[in-house]
């Protein structure tokens, strides 16, 4: 077994105390918590943190390596880039969940009918063999890409939507409007992947990058699935967000 190392332990890696600093620090970047978007003088962080200055040079530079913050001379830490917080708790598009930070509009790259992988198939319900719709969008907040979104629906409500208006409108919204009920729940996963280089192209993020890649498979309020979606964020861009429960043993 591996002694354990006391937070006071000088033995303890600088890398380490580094990384624990970062992490702080990077939580307040993202709520917005330094005004002027200017972080605190390096000085002040090796007083707050009570960590020596190569510390907190070598926790910046974590931040710096992230995209951001930029460190500039005679100026200091500077916040140069903003994540998105997307909810986990609630089912909402990307339009209805970001409207408070700005426009949300969808290049749609390709569509039509398909004949899926048997996977998808099963999923959405439907006959082997039976074809789907398949939507591909860029999606951009503010003009900036966010997400590549890969759709699959069901045929009877993916046709009609074709000819919705798709760039100025979550797939969500239009779903509940063609079906006439409300959607239901959504089955979701969350991984990190790398970048292809398709993927880095069309999201003009660094090839290798990280992406957060979400698969959600959406059911109406009766309980039939009707959306299966492959969506890649850009993990520099956007953070998942919920708030978690302990269940009741006794319940």
């Amino acid at each position: 077994m591996t002694e354990a190392v006391a937070l006071s332990d000088t033995r303890r890696l600088r890398a380490d105390r580094a990384r624990q600093m970062a992490d702080v620090l990077r939580r307040q970047v993202l709520q917005g918590a330094f005004p002027a978007r200017v972080l605190p003088a390096e000085a002040r962080l090796v007083e707050e943190f009570g960590a020596s200055r190569n510390t907190v040079r070598d926790a910046l530079d974590l931040l710096r390596a992230e995209g951001l913050v930029e460190r500039c001379p005679g100026v200091g830490t500077l916040v140069v880039s903003e994540k998105y917080a997307h909810g986990l708790e609630r089912l909402l598009g990307l339009a209805e969940t970001l409207h408070e930070h700005g426009t949300v509009s969808n290049e749609v790259r390709t569509t039509g009918l398909i004949t899926p992988p048997r996977e998808v198939s099963a999923r959405l319900r439907t006959p082997a063999g039976e074809p789907v719709v398949y939507v591909e969008r860029l999606r951009r907040l503010n003009g900036v890409p966010l997400s590549l979104d890969l759709t699959y629906l069901v045929r009877d409500l993916g046709e009609a939507l074709l000819a919705e208006d798709l760039a100025n409108n979550d797939v969500f919204v239009l779903l509940e409007r063609l079906s006439g009920q409300r959607l239901g729940l959504a089955e979701m996963t969350l991984e990190a992947v790398n970048a292809d280089p398709h993927s880095a192209a069309v999201l003009e993020a660094p090839r290798g990058a990280a992406l957060m890649m979400a698969e959600r498979l959406t059911h109406l309020a009766d309980g039939r699935p009707v959306d299966l979606e492959y969506i890649r964020f850009r993990g520099d861009r956007i953070t998942m967000r919920g708030t978690l429960r302990r269940p009741d043993p006794l319940a």
